[in-house]
């Protein structure tokens, strides 16, 4: 494997699957690219919004004010930098896109001809989830790409 995608959200739980699928990245020496898929900039200001590893403290604290594409932009790719950062390696890159979740992940996975997707899956109930029509179970069914899935759910 020379190519691996790591497609990240804004939850939580998003540190743990970047940091699971760049081990296994480097563990194979790989090529790394980060993606974060923007949606509706909406969601970014209200309440359902997560900050994750330190994008918060970069932002400031209160509600973000995303409204514009290109705030969305510059801000997801604050987030990307962010996580490359955490993870410690200047080489891997970083991308940023506008549309539906799971056509973006797979357009991007075939583009840059990527060898494994991962991704996270942090739904309550992961299995449900997988089997019910999450994000992940749509690329896991529509991609030519093999799935790495990092389950995130919260021990209680």
């Amino acid at each position: 494997m020379k190519k691996v995608l790591i497609a990240l959200d804004y939850n939580p739980t998003a540190q743990k699957v970047a940091e699971a699928g760049f081990s296994m990245a480097k563990a194979m020496n790989a090529e790394i690219t980060l993606l974060h898929v923007m949606a509706d900039p909406a969601y970014y200001s209200s309440q359902e919004y997560s900050p994750i590893m330190g994008f918060n403290g970069f932002m400031g604290t209160g509600q973000l004010q995303l409204y514009s594409v290109d705030a969305l932009e510059k801000a997801s790719l604050n987030f990307l930098d962010k996580s490359r950062q955490h993870l410690g390696d200047k080489a891997i890159k970083t991308m940023a896109m506008l549309g539906d979740f799971a056509e973006s992940i797979i357009k991007t996975a075939k583009d840059l001809h990527a060898d494994i997707i991962v991704m996270g899956s942090h739904s309550r109930r992961w299995l449900d989830e997988i089997l019910m029509g999450s994000v992940t179970e749509t690329v896991l069914h529509h991609s030519a790409v093999p799935l790495f899935i990092i389950p995130t759910k919260q021990k209680k």
